[in-house]
C-alpha cells in the first residue's frame, strides 16, 4: 500500500480536553476491515498513546457502519472464493487482517470508549468489545456472523464475549450468528448507554471528557491491567496484586492530589502519562 490508500482510511483528531477521536474512514465499503483501515488505526492509536496531552481515546465509523467485518470484496468476487480461501489458509493472518490481534487494545494505558454508530459485524464487532466502554446509536446493527460464513470465533471474542455478557448469551450470538439491534446489546451488557443517532458521538465525548478531566491516567493504566489481568486468574491472586499496586500508588503524586483536590472542592490536576512511564 502507498501511503495514500492509508493516510486518510483512519481520520485523527485531538481535541483541547484531552481526547482523541479515531473515525473508521472507509464509508464506501461500510468500512469492512482490511490492511488499510488496520494500518491507518494502528497509527492512530499509537500516536495517542504517546501523546501525554490525550488521555481518553473515542473509536467510531464514518458513515452508516461502524465496522461491517472483514473487506471481502464486490459480489463479483464471489466465484474466486474458493481459491482465495485456499490461499488465505497458507497465509499469514497478518496480512489479511493486520500485524495486531484485536485484543492489544486491552493493553493500551488509556481507555478506549467504542461510539458504534451503525452496523457492527465480524471482525469490527470483536475490535468494539475489546475497547474498554462501549455507546451504541439506537437501531445499529450487531452480529457475530462467523458461524454463518463457515468460520470459527475468531480473534478473542471467544475469550471477551462470555465474560461481557454470560455463557448462555455468548453461545447464543456465536453459534446462531443472528443480528441483534442495539436496546438488545444493552440488555447482554455490551453496551453502556443507546443513544440517538445524532447524539452519539456528542455523549461518548461527554464521558471521555469527563474521565478524562477528572481521573488519574496513572490510575486508569493500572486499573485497565489489573481488570484485563484479574480475569485469567482467581481472587486470591488479584487481591494479592492488588496490595502490592496499592502499595506502589500510595506516594504518588496522583493520590495526594485526589485527595487535596477533594478537600478543596476543585477538579483534581493529575499529571500526564508519558511514553517512559510503565
Amino acid at each position: 500500500m502507498s501511503s495514500a490508500d492509508t493516510e486518510d482510511a483512519v481520520l485523527y483528531e485531538a481535541t483541547t480536553s484531552g481526547v482523541a477521536i479515531l473515525t473508521f474512514n472507509r464509508p464506501e465499503r461500510l468500512n469492512a476491515w482490511g490492511p488499510d483501515l488496520a494500518a491507518g488505526f494502528y497509527a492512530g492509536i499509537d500516536r495517542a498513546e504517546q501523546d501525554p496531552a490525550i488521555r481518553v481515546i473515542v473509536l467510531t465509523g464514518r458513515g452508516r457502519a461502524f465496522c461491517a467485518g472483514a473487506h471481502l470484496g464486490s459480489p463479483a468476487s464471489a466465484a474466486g472464493v474458493g481459491g482465495s480461501m485456499e490461499r488465505a489458509g497458507q497465509t499469514n493472518l497478518a496480512d489479511l487482517v493486520g500485524e495486531r490481534p484485536p485484543h492489544f487494545v486491552t493493553t493500551l494505558r488509556k481507555p478506549v470508549i467504542a461510539a458504534v454508530n451503525g452496523s457492527c459485524v465480524g471482525i469490527g464487532l470483536t475490535q468494539a468489545l475489546m475497547c474498554d466502554v462501549r455507546f451504541a446509536a439506537a437501531g445499529a446493527k450487531f452480529a457475530a456472523v462467523f458461524a454463518r460464513r463457515g468460520l470459527i470465533a475468531e480473534f478473542g471474542i471467544s475469550w471477551i464475549l462470555p465474560r461481557l455478557t454470560s455463557w448462555a448469551v455468548a453461545l447464543d450470538l456465536l453459534l446462531s450468528g443472528r443480528t441483534f439491534l442495539a436496546d438488545e446489546a444493552a440488555e447482554f451488557g455490551l453496551v453502556t448507554e443507546v443513544v440517538a443517532p445524532e447524539d452519539l458521538l456528542k455523549r461518548a465525548l461527554e464521558y471521555a471528557e469527563d474521565i478524562a478531566a477528572h481521573c488519574s491516567p496513572a490510575s486508569m493504566a493500572v486499573i485497565k491491567r489489573q481488570v484485563y489481568g484479574d480475569a485469567t486468574g482467581d481472587v486470591v491472586e488479584a487481591a494479592s496484586r492488588a496490595e502490592v499496586l496499592l502499595h506502589e500508588a500510595m506516594p504518588r503524586p496522583d493520590v495526594v492530589e485526589g485527595m487535596v483536590s477533594f478537600f478543596e472542592k476543585r477538579p483534581p490536576r493529575f499529571p500526564s502519562l508519558h511514553s517512559s512511564d510503565a
